[in-house]
């Protein structure tokens, strides 16, 4: 089966691009919006519309494989790829790349991602978000050339030895994480809720009051809400960075709160990811390495989840190999090639580190049932509900992705 023709197509993704560097600098909220200059190149206004291209590929047969193109919400900050619009990047796929798919045979996903993720225009690699859609659109190709799932190609081609299952499913409540836990819970999220821990004074609380208050609130809130006695959420908080802030980046003392977090958590599980960052990945990994270290030692039952400075597939491979958190988020849209997502999952889980797909809210519908069909090939730990900030949509769509992948694998036994 071969690629005939490449088709493109203009989107919407499930959130928005933020102009860190001006939020950061202090611009004004203003409702949804924000007041103020943009400071990062190729922003118009602080918040805007988040934009997708779909990469469609018409095969021989007339079937049309696709993928969408999409990038972070703070796409342009922390040393990433520019501001991905859609009429700046649709001619580089037509004359660059279409030239290059077209005619091309359908038969490993494996070696036309790693060609395609590794491919130089001028010499430079494409946008991380034209090399995330690009494979997606490829790994849904040779599935449909296959007449397989997605998940089912992954599994064969990457050798991974498990059977294709379903993932718990962790879903994000935005600042909303009150009546957004609530829905969590009505639905049944695996791991919740996420919480957007990112300012002390009003979020954590200098002492770390606030945060503990929101546990024990959720935890009260589980067990009244849980029609299931046997329900049991895992609580997984991301605090940006936070607890290190209020308590002085000191090893001991984060250990000390934590441990206090532990017990506000009963019976549920904990995880808090970021729980501090040092803005410099070597000292990053330090830091979450020596923290990792002494949670266990003093066997305190909660998990640290990496995230800052953890970007690409050579981070997530240099934190697990450090020890550097108990799991570590595998953020897709950062990685590039969904090929390198395939490649992390199953890194992580062979060194004993849990493996978060994770990604943004700033993403599609497609991004996130194609990176689905991964995680449940590669074992993934947990998978992201997404795109958006809602839980309704992102969740929909993850979970009814796992159950129409395992409906088909289940009736090929």
């Amino acid at each position: 089966m071969r690629i005939v023709d490449v088709v493109c197509a203009e989107g919407r993704t499930g959130f928005y691009f933020d102009d860190q560097r001006a939020i950061k600098a202090g611009a004004g909220n203003d409702g949804f919006t924000y007041t103020g200059e943009a400071k990062t190149e190729g922003f118009t206004s602080i918040r805007q519309a988040g934009e997708s291209i779909s990469v469609m590929l018409v095969l021989e047969d007339g079937q049309v494989a696709f993928g969408d193109c999409a990038a972070v919400q703070y796409s342009g900050a922390g040393g990433r790829d520019p501001l991905f619009l859609a009429k700046d990047f649709i001619p580089v796929i037509e004359k660059e790349i279409a030239p290059k798919l077209i005619g091309r045979e359908l038969d490993s996903f494996k070696a036309l991602a790693d060609e395609f993720d590794a491919l130089q225009v001028n010499g430079k690699r494409l946008h991380t978000a034209i090399r995330y859609g690009i494979t997606q659109s490829l790994l849904d190709a040779v599935a449909k050339a296959k007449k397989v799932t997605m998940a089912e190609v992954i599994k064969e081609e990457y050798n991974t030895g498990l059977e294709v299952t379903k993932r718990p499913i962790f879903t994000q409540s935005g600042d909303d994480r009150k009546n957004n836990s609530d829905k969590m819970i009505i639905k049944g999220a695996d791991v919740m809720p996420h919480a957007l821990i990112n300012h002390v004074e009003t979020k954590l609380g200098k002492d770390g009051s606030i945060l503990k208050e929101y546990i024990e609130w959720l935890r009260d809130r589980v067990i009244a809400l849980r029609t299931d006695e046997n329900y049991s959420p895992i609580f997984h908080i991301d605090v940006y960075g936070t607890i290190g802030l209020a308590f002085d980046q000191d090893i001991n003392k984060q250990a000390d709160y934590i441990a206090t977090l532990e017990e506000a958590a009963k019976p549920f599980a904990l995880r808090i990811e970021g729980p501090m960052d040092v803005e410099d990945r070597d000292k990053q990994v330090e830091a979450l390495a020596a923290l990792t270290a002494e949670i266990d030692r003093r066997g305190i039952n909660v998990e640290l989840v990496a995230d800052e400075w953890c970007n690409t597939l050579e981070d997530i491979k240099l934190f697990a190999d450090k020890k550097a958190g108990h799991v570590v988020q595998i953020k897709t849209p950062d990685l590039g090639g969904v090929n390198n997502t395939a490649e992390a999952i199953l890194y992580c889980n062979e060194k004993g580190i849990g493996s978060y797909s994770g990604g943004t809210c700033n993403e599609t519908n497609r991004s996130a049932e194609v990176t689905t069909n991964i995680a449940m090939a590669c074992g993934a730990l947990q998978v992201l509900a997404k795109p958006g900030m809602g839980v309704d949509e992102g969740f929909m769509i993850v979970n009814n992705e796992m159950n129409r992948v395992m409906a088909l694998v289940n009736r090929r036994k």
